[in-house]
């Protein structure tokens, strides 16, 4: 025999908190993660978890700060390293943000300064 889920009363669908989304998101997209185990896990489709990722990415929600505001930046660490410039035609890493931005990483770049950088735009 199989299983049988009755939902009743006027809800019939389940509400995800902001802080729910960003922590399912964070463990289905972390480096090593499986996607569709997480979903399983949290019982919701690949889907859903696509949709959230792509409404996060243009925009449509702002991740909330630790003290429950919406974050209006994120925060850089700027490490001066003038002993090395780097030509502008030899980037070692190009990162494409949401509305049309991009970012620039050299060879030249300390990797204490990659470092803070992707861990910013994680």
């Amino acid at each position: 025999m199989g299983q049988i889920t009755v939902f009743s009363g006027p809800e019939r669908r389940r509400r995800w908190t902001e802080e729910l989304r960003l922590q399912i998101l964070t463990e289905a997209f972390a480096p090593g993660a499986s996607p569709t185990e997480v979903a399983r896990r949290h019982e919701i489709s690949t889907g859903q978890l696509y949709t959230w990722r792509n409404k996060l990415a243009v925009g449509a929600v702002t991740p909330p700060t630790g003290d429950g505001r919406p974050a209006d930046f994120a925060e850089a660490l700027v490490i001066e390293d003038r002993e090395r410039a780097a030509p502008v035609s030899d980037a070692a890493i190009i990162v494409d943000l949401p509305r049309d931005q991009r970012m620039t990483i050299f060879p030249s770049a300390s990797p204490a300064l990659v470092t803070a950088v992707l861990k910013a735009l994680r």
